[in-house]
């Protein structure tokens, strides 16, 4: 999980920089500290996300800090293309959820396939995307959304926020226990974790079906046999892959729902001084989501 941040002093940005209200913890951070996506630079500041205040009163939500600053911090360098407008009526903590977590939901389903009235499953809906993917569906008119993982209690938390069914995965026949869930066969499948449930979860398509693959927690790699492909469509999504307008946007269309009480999230906040836990509890896979205070 790459090495824990210790909390010290660093040199503080000049340029295009906001006052920190609160930090996002993603698995990504982790990802990114671990040197899998390339060397990082030592010393930098972690955090990828955030929300602050411009030097002119602005609340804003930042992605990817320029290096080697980041979001765990009291003040942060931000990109201003990648810098969004917060809207009035949405707290901090989620309005920082809506970013790196919100997004990897709300993308896949608006800009890669068409959910209006079909069936869709959301599988890895134990996590804070797979959470927000469930209430995306709902928002976004799919007939029929179910929420597929492992962990029963949290599952119970995606029927509560809208999922038509849920489906335990790791108990038997994963492929089977999936279509009899899904009706005449899934019509958009927004995959959280790929490896073995993708394969399952693939069998349990509808011709014509579109397959959206943004984590890979339960494996790098999977065996995907043609004929199970053949008729259906599968992306692979990384939120910063997409052009910077469509990153705005969506972020924008997220947040009015937000704001308007639609979207909800279980979130737990940590101080700065406390990092070292927070880094500990992403790494041990909650699934609510981890905001640092600094």
């Amino acid at each position: 999980m790459g090495e824990t941040p210790v909390v010290t002093d660093f040199d503080e940005p000049q340029d295009n920089a906001v006052e920190v209200r609160v930090a996002g913890c993603n698995p990504v951070d982790l990802v990114l500290a671990s040197g899998r996506m390339g060397e990082p630079q030592i010393p930098s500041v972690v955090g990828k996300e955030g929300v602050g205040v411009t030097a002119d009163g602005t609340r804003v939500y930042f992605d990817s800090p320029p290096s080697p600053f980041g979001s765990w911090a009291q003040r942060c360098a931000v990109d201003p293309e990648l810098t969004f407008p917060v809207p009035d009526g949405l707290d901090d903590d989620l309005a920082v959820t809506l970013g790196i977590a919100g997004l990897a939901a709300w993308l896949p389903l608006t800009r890669h396939a068409d959910v209006a009235g079909k069936s869709v499953l959301i599988l890895g809906a134990t996590g804070v995307v797979g959470q927000i993917g469930v209430q995306a569906a709902k928002l976004l008119d799919a007939a029929h959304v179910v929420g597929a993982g492992r962990n029963r209690e949290a599952l119970a938390t995606a029927a509560e926020m809208g999922a038509d069914a849920t489906v335990v995965l790791g108990d038997g026949d994963d492929a089977k226990a999936l279509r009899d869930a899904a009706g005449d066969g899934y019509d958009v499948v927004l995959d959280l974790v790929y490896g073995a449930p993708f394969l399952a979860a693939l069998k349990a398509t509808a011709v014509g079906a579109t397959l959206v693959t943004v984590g890979e927690q339960a494996g790098e790699s999977a065996d995907v046999p043609f004929a199970d492909l053949v008729g259906r469509t599968h992306v692979g999504h990384i939120n910063n892959l997409m052009p910077t307008g469509e990153m705005r946007a969506g972020y924008e269309e997220l947040a009015r729902h937000a704001a308007d009480g639609a979207i909800r999230v279980e979130i737990k906040r940590y101080s700065l001084d406390d990092a070292p836990k927070a880094w500990q509890t992403q790494a041990d896979g909650p699934h609510h989501k981890i905001v640092v205070v600094p």
